[in-house]
C-alpha cells in the first residue's frame, strides 16, 4: 500500500485483519486478508502496532444486548465488519482536512477496526502516544481509562479527601479508576474477586474488598462517591454505601436481559435520583482526544500505569476474546499486530 499526504484515497492494497460477519461468540471471528480502509478528509490512516481489548468489543461481537441493533450498530451484523476501537499506532496516511497529525507521527486512540494491519480514525478521537509507553502499553488506554476519567469527573466530581468505592476495580475502567482517583487525592476502597485483592493493592487502592465474602454496602462505611463498573447490584443496595449527599455513577451495562442488559439499571439511577438526597447518575462516555491529552500527563507522569495481563498476536483475537470472558483478567488485554 502507498500512503499519500493530503488525499482521502489511496492506492488500496489488502491488510491482514480479523473479520467478523454476523453475532456469536469468539469462533465467528475469521482472521484474513480484507482491502486497506479508506479514509475521509477528517481521518487519519494508522499503521496499527497494537490494539486493546474491551468490553464493548464483545458486546459487539455477541449483538448484546439487543438494544445496540436497534440503535444503530447493525441489526443481522455489525455495520463495520472488522472489530475492535482501541489503537496505537503510526500514521499512515491523513485525510485533507487533518492539521494534527502527519506521516510518521505515533498516535493512539479510538478507531474503526483495530484489529487489523491498518485502522482508520478521527482527527478528534486521537492523540500523540505518551513517550514513555510501549504501543502495547498505549492501545488499552483509550477507552477503559477515558471511561474511569469521565465517571470519576464529568459524573463524579471526585474531589481530593473524598472516600470512592469502586466496584468491579480489577477489570479494565477499573484498574484505570483506581489509580486515577488517587491522583485526584481520594481514598480509594477497591472491590473485586478473593485471587485478585494482593494486585489490587499493589495498584494503590488504600482497602480492598471480596465481593463473595465482604459486605461493603452495609453502611458501616460510607462513600461520597460510588463507581458500579460493569455490576449490576440493585440501586437500593448500592445507596446504603452513600453518604447523604453521595454520587454513584453506573457505568457500563453487563448482565440483566438480553434486550437491555444492565442498561435498564442506569436508565433508573436518574429517575430514582429525583427522589432522594443522593445523586444517581449514569455514565453516556464519549470518545474525544481531550480526555487522551488528559490522561497523557498522568501516563507520562507515572501517576497512571496501564496493566497488561496478557498480550495476543492478531491471528489469537479468538482466544483473547475467550481470556476476557472467563473473567480472569486483571487490568487489560493487549493485542500486538505488528511486531516491530
Amino acid at each position: 500500500m502507498t500512503a499519500q499526504t493530503g488525499h482521502t484515497h489511496l492506492n488500496r492494497g489488502t491488510m491482514h485483519a480479523i473479520v467478523q460477519e454476523g453475532y456469536g461468540t469468539a469462533d465467528i471471528f475469521r482472521h484474513r486478508k480484507t482491502l486497506v480502509p479508506t479514509i475521509a478528509e477528517n481521518e487519519v490512516l494508522i499503521r496499527a502496532h497494537a490494539a486493546g481489548l474491551d468490553r464493548g468489543t464483545w458486546h459487539m461481537m455477541a449483538g448484546r444486548p439487543y438494544l445496540l441493533r436497534v440503535i444503530g450498530f447493525g441489526f443481522s451484523q455489525p455495520k463495520n465488519a472488522v472489530p475492535g476501537i482501541d489503537v496505537a499506532g503510526t500514521v499512515a496516511a491523513v485525510g485533507s482536512a487533518v492539521t494534527r497529525f502527519a506521516l510518521g507521527d505515533e498516535v493512539y486512540g479510538m478507531s474503526r477496526g483495530s484489529f487489523a494491519d491498518y485502522a482508520a480514525a478521527r482527527e478528534d478521537k486521537l492523540a500523540p502516544k505518551p513517550k514513555n509507553l510501549t504501543y502495547e502499553q498505549a492501545a488499552v488506554v483509550p477507552i477503559s481509562a477515558g471511561t474511569a476519567l469521565q465517571a470519576l469527573t464529568d459524573a463524579g466530581n471526585v474531589q481530593s479527601g473524598q472516600r470512592v468505592l469502586i466496584i468491579g476495580a480489577s477489570g479494565g475502567v477499573g484498574s484505570f479508576a483506581v489509580q486515577l482517583a488517587k491522583a485526584f487525592g481520594a481514598e480509594v476502597t477497591g472491590v473485586c474477586s478473593t485471587g485478585k485483592l494482593d494486585r489490587l493493592r499493589a495498584l494503590g487502592a488504600d482497602h480492598v474488598a471480596d465481593y463473595t465474602r465482604d459486605e461493603f454496602t452495609d453502611g458501616t462505611t460510607t462513600y461520597d462517591l460510588v463507581l458500579d463498573i460493569g455490576g449490576n447490584l440493585p440501586l437500593k443496595r448500592l445507596r446504603r454505601a452513600l453518604t447523604p449527599a453521595g454520587t454513584l455513577v453506573v457505568v457500563g451495562g453487563e448482565e440483566g436481559g438480553q434486550v437491555t442488559g444492565g442498561f435498564g439499571r442506569s436508565l433508573r439511577a436518574p429517575l430514582v435520583s429525583r427522589f432522594v438526597t443522593q445523586r444517581l447518575t449514569m455514565l453516556a462516555s464519549k470518545e474525544r482526544a481531550s480526555d487522551l491529552q488528559r490522561l497523557t500527563q498522568f501516563l507520562e507522569d507515572g501517576a497512571v500505569t496501564p496493566h497488561i495481563d496478557r498480550t495476543f498476536t492478531l491471528e489469537q483475537v479468538p482466544a483473547a476474546m475467550r481470556y476476557l470472558e472467563s473473567g480472569k483478567v486483571f487490568g487489560k488485554v493487549a493485542i500486538t499486530v505488528t511486531t516491530l
